[in-house]
């Protein structure tokens, strides 16, 4: 069965643009900074140099969240016009009726295969930042560096358990890029309420990330635990909704 899905998933277009974007976009996002990182460091302006390559590997986070939205949103895909109403899931079903295994081996895909993109994109960003800046660059904790690796896999935990509630990939997918990457709603209201440093994207780059961007005091283990509660409440909505509803 988690073959099944693993090939499912390799199959679908979107999820290599994800696998790609999110393995090439943090060493592009380096090379293109490196000259005003340099100047940043030589002056002394860099906000924190324990942060020196883990801010790069934000870009990649696209990559994450494109896989947990897919790998959900593929099943409800129709599976052709001279079929109204019947779904890539009916087949699925068919193949295994057992919701909650079939929830497990997707589930085990999707944290293997972002496991590996983060583990390869965290060694090549570090890498390259080794050799683009030297010493100045603190070595790397390899407790932290841990905390990066699940950190991306919550972050596609979370956008997977988004979509099995709502059955759709495009508005999960908008907002979630959206919010990542063009306009943090999340941030905005931290300037409105505290209790906004608590939500899951915040939450999460509190992990590993150690500069001075935000004014509310986090430890890396509070942080994780929260993103951690998201995902798990989350998860657990999305697996009852998926157990009750009809395909």
């Amino acid at each position: 069965m988690v073959i099944a899905e693993l090939r499912k998933l390799l199959g679908i277009p979107t999820a290599w643009a994800g696998l790609i974007l999110g393995m090439l976009l943090p060493p592009l996002t380096v090379l293109i900074n490196a000259p005003s990182t340099r100047r940043a460091i030589e002056d002394g302006s860099y906000p924190n140099l324990a942060d020196l390559g883990m801010n790069d590997l934000g870009i990649g986070l696209l990559g994450p969240l494109v896989l947990g939205v897919v790998i959900v949103s593929s099943e409800y895909t129709p599976t052709g016009e001279h079929s109204p109403g019947v779904t890539q899931l009916h087949a699925t079903l068919t193949a295994m009726p057992h919701r909650m295994r079939l929830l497990a081996a997707k589930t085990t895909v999707l944290i293997a295969v972002v496991l590996l993109q983060s583990i390869v994109v965290s060694a090549a960003v570090l890498t390259l930042t080794r050799v683009l800046h030297g010493d100045a660059m603190p070595p790397v904790d390899p407790i932290r560096l841990g905390t990066v690796l699940i950190y991306w896999v919550l972050l596609a935990l979370f956008s997977y358990a988004i979509t099995l509630i709502v059955r759709n990939g495009i508005v999960p997918l908008t907002l979630l890029i959206v919010n990542s990457f063009f306009v943090s709603v999340s941030y905005l209201l931290t300037k409105v309420t505290d209790l906004a440093y608590y939500l899951p994207d915040i939450a999460g780059a509190r992990m590993f990330i150690r500069g001075d961007n935000f004014d509310y005091a986090m430890s890396p283990l509070v942080a994780g635990l929260t993103m951690t509660a998201w995902v798990v409440a989350l998860l657990a909505l999305g697996a009852w909704l998926f157990q009750r509803r009809d395909a």
